[in-house]
């Protein structure tokens, strides 16, 4: 009974940690209907988008038509790979997005990046901190205040609520 007590619990947990990192999305950089290809409008397609951290973007592309090429601001404004981060070009290219921050990526094959034309191959990622912090406390009301009420809104992201209820489960069972 005590090693199947165990094995619950081991279970619980380990579900509990799947279901935090659930969350993470995959985005197909210039899709639907586009891929990594001069005929994209890239500042179009992200202007739609947040990324988080542990998003993944992938470039889809021919090869050896186009790569990918991470570059730093400088290498993004000036369309050049010359002090490349990192350079892709296997054409199903898969990139983590680990932490908050600006990347850059442009096409490194000649012409395909141009600091000056719109049919450009090249897009900014901007990967911005999850919306599961905690809300900032609501200032002190004192005489003549006009705060606002506090939000109605009692939404728990859907893994820290699964994981809870998952775990008050398991919990209840062993109890009984």
């Amino acid at each position: 009974m005590a090693a199947m007590k165990i094995a619950l619990l081991a279970v619980a947990a380990i579900s509990t940690l799947l279901l935090g990192t659930a969350s993470a999305a995959t985005y197909g950089v210039g899709e639907p209907g586009g891929s990594w290809a001069l005929s994209t409008d890239y500042s179009k397609w992200v202007s739609n988008k947040k990324f988080h951290p542990n998003d993944e973007i992938v470039f889809k592309y021919s090869t050896p038509g186009h790569d990918v090429v991470e570059v730093s601001k400088a290498g993004y404004d000036s369309c050049s790979a010359a002090n490349a981060i990192n350079t892709l070009t296997s054409g199903n290219d898969v990139i983590t997005l680990n932490t908050t921050g600006t990347r850059y990526f442009i096409c490194g094959v000649p012409n395909h990046c141009s600091p000056t034309t719109a049919a450009s191959m090249k897009v900014v990622i901007e990967v911005v901190p999850s919306s599961s912090s905690p809300l900032s406390p609501m200032p002190a009301a004192g005489p003549g205040a006009n705060n606002p009420p506090p939000p109605s809104s009692t939404a728990t992201p859907v893994g820290a609520a699964a994981g809870f209820g998952l775990v008050a489960l398991l919990a209840v069972g062993l109890m009984a």
